[in-house]
């Protein structure tokens, strides 16, 4: 029986469209975009959806302006646009023309500043969402009592989820790996050999909540500085790889100014390591660095709005995570223990940043007081609590 999970996006971008011209799903490739636009359009009368990776489709706007006057009262799809940038110019022109709501979705797997013109002739028309790989709020009503379990191994892409066994998913997330190489990096107009693309993301998952350092790294390649930079925001944008900035401040502190790096899904982070099965993850050194990864996208995809960072100072107080907002701050620390045990850095830490709302998350069944206004609690009472701001 297949399964349909509802995705957290998919009410924000219904209320969304009878206010304002069009809407931009962004998101990696496989990642449910195509479903969720297909679900929305269904309920909506007439809507046009085209695939731009289809010929078929592509041959419809061999004149656009034709085609858009043709379909001008209707709410159009167009599902890859990275693969036709040019389109956007004439995008423009039709919303300004038409003056009305929700003519368009539109959905690429790059973000707006790799998609070329997007960010420009688009300003003030259109709003931008990001899908991410299922979220573990999404799963957590369809799945098995080892949903959080499955979901940090295999990671959040629908068919490596929702594949029939480990094997399977594990198939899938390679092929995912080599699809991504090479073509669609080749295909946004990068000529990086897929080989060297490669090596640097398995480096990357190497350092998985590690700090960055791109001297190092560029040694390793055998290229500069600069061009580690180049790999990482390609990948950053891509959606695969996020870089977390370190927590800026005037405390009278030595700061770590390097900023970490995740693997933003896990399953692919376990790929990459050649990591299929939880024992194998078990007795692997990025244990707790994959547990730390989960943890942070999981929160960061719930609060989009909110600034995040991570704090380390040269006297060893750390923290995970600052999530920052107005006046508001929460700090995150992410421990796979299921008794997580806190040392002097953090509570060091703590106090450096005065903090009054501070969690510990761990793979555990119900919070509970960690003392000193700290409380230890999975991640679904986390969740829920964040759902609340």
């Amino acid at each position: 029986m297949q399964i349909f999970i509802k995705r957290f996006l998919t009410e924000k971008i219904r209320k969304k469209l009878p206010n304002i011209p069009g809407v931009i799903i962004l998101g990696p490739r496989q990642c449910g975009k195509s479903t969720l636009a297909k679900a929305i359009i269904s309920e909506i009368e007439n809507a046009v959806y085209l695939d731009l990776e289809r010929p078929s489709d592509i041959n419809k706007l061999t004149d656009p302006e034709a085609f858009f006057s043709l379909n001008a009262d209707k709410l159009i799809c167009l599902d890859e646009i990275q693969r036709v940038p040019e389109l956007f110019p004439i995008l423009r022109s039709v919303i300004d023309e038409n003056r009305r709501n929700g003519q368009f979705i539109i959905l690429g797997s790059a973000s707006p500043d790799l998609i070329r013109q997007s960010s420009e002739t688009l300003a003030g028309r259109v709003s931008y969402f990001e899908l991410t790989p299922f979220l573990f709020k999404e799963i957590s009503e369809h799945s098995s009592p080892n949903k959080l379990r499955k979901l940090w191994l295999r990671g959040g892409f629908p068919r490596s989820y929702l594949a029939l066994d480990e094997k399977e998913s594990f198939e899938w997330r390679l092929n995912f790996i080599r699809t991504f190489l090479e073509r669609d990096i080749p295909q946004l107009g990068f000529r990086i050999p897929a080989k060297t693309l490669e090596r640097f993301w398995k480096m990357c998952a190497h350092l998985h909540g590690q700090l960055l350092n791109s001297s190092k790294l560029g040694e390793s390649l055998g290229v500069s500085h600069h061009t580690v930079r180049s790999y990482s925001d390609l990948l950053e944008q891509t959606f695969v790889l996020r870089v977390l900035r370190p927590y800026e401040s005037n405390l009278k502190k030595r700061l770590i100014k390097s900023p970490k790096i995740y693997i933003r899904d896990t399953g692919l982070l376990h790929a990459l390591l050649d990591i299929e099965s939880h024992n194998e993850l078990l007795g692997h050194p990025v244990y707790g660095a994959s547990w730390e990864g989960f943890v942070i996208e999981n929160i960061l995809s719930v609060l989009p709005n909110w600034n995040a960072f991570f704090y380390r100072a040269a006297s060893g107080s750390e923290l995970d995570l600052v999530l920052e907002k107005g006046k508001r701050r929460i700090a995150v620390e992410c421990k796979v223990s299921t008794s997580p045990t806190l040392n002097r850095g953090f509570w060091n830490a703590v106090k450096d940043l005065a903090l009054r709302e501070v969690w510990i998350i761990a793979p555990i069944r119900e919070s509970y007081p960690g003392g000193r206004g700290v409380t230890v609690a999975p991640l679904e009472a986390f969740i829920d609590h964040l759902s609340n701001l």
